[in-house]
């Protein structure tokens, strides 16, 4: 994702202090795209007609062309955010980026909050909580010990296509992926949590806590959704 700009002064060169600065804009924005992403997605589950398409879509073939529309959408809203140093454009791609989240947690979380009944509220509640406590915990351990967590690099990537070979097989053939598939999905985007928190120095210049915020914003909702999966599996 990274994207050079003529005189861009990265965070590597900045003092501790002007570095913290920094630090606080990212995570307020992470917090900010955490609201976003309530608000969408109640909206969203309003409306009748979207929650009927997604779930018609969580099907077969169908569930994988969901999922590569997905994955396109954000990436071109991340490489949006990285390749233009506009604030506005900055902004939309995050928020494009957010709404494409929401909509692809629409047919998770109508099942929790209507298909489940009282317990559904408890199950969002508790992986809620223990989603963000594990986000806050693994960020604060980089911030704090300053390890250089970037020799995962490879180690995600080739955990992320084996993740995708198993999604694809799995919808292909019928096999559900089961328990330990999200356990294993946890690791990585925990993972992918240390990663992202450790090269914020490497990646990113002083006004790029926007597409920094977005990052790390992406790395907690696919720990959320695991989280999410493993907290239903009880139920």
């Amino acid at each position: 994702m990274e994207q050079q700009f003529p005189g861009k002064i990265m965070i590597g060169s900045l003092s501790e202090v002007d570095r913290v600065a920094f630090y606080k804009k990212t995570y307020s924005h992470v917090a900010g795209g955490v609201l976003v992403f309530i608000l969408f997605e109640y909206l969203l589950l309003q409306s009748e007609m979207v929650v009927s398409f997604m779930l018609s879509m969580t099907q077969g073939y169908k569930w994988l062309l969901l999922l590569g529309g997905f994955m396109l959408a954000t990436n071109y809203a991340e490489g949006m955010a990285m390749k233009t140093t506009d604030k506005n454009m900055q902004y939309l791609a995050y928020g494009i980026y957010i709404f494409f989240e929401a909509l692809i947690f629409v047919p998770m979380l109508y099942m929790v909050t209507e298909l489940m009944g009282p317990s559904g509220s408890d199950v969002l509640y508790q992986a809620s909580i223990v989603t963000l406590a594990l986000f806050t915990g693994l960020s604060a351990a980089v911030l704090m010990t300053k390890t250089d967590f970037s020799f995962l690099k490879t180690g995600l990537t080739i955990g992320f296509f084996i993740a995708i070979g198993l999604i694809v097989a799995g919808t292909l053939f019928g096999f559900d992926l089961g328990l330990w598939f999200s356990v294993g999905m946890c690791l990585l985007a925990g993972g992918s949590i240390l990663y992202q928190t450790s090269n914020l120095v490497k990646t990113y210049g002083v006004e790029d806590y926007i597409p920094a915020a977005l990052g790390l914003f992406a790395s907690l909702m696919l720990l959320f959704w695991y989280i999410l999966r493993i907290f239903m599996s009880r139920d």
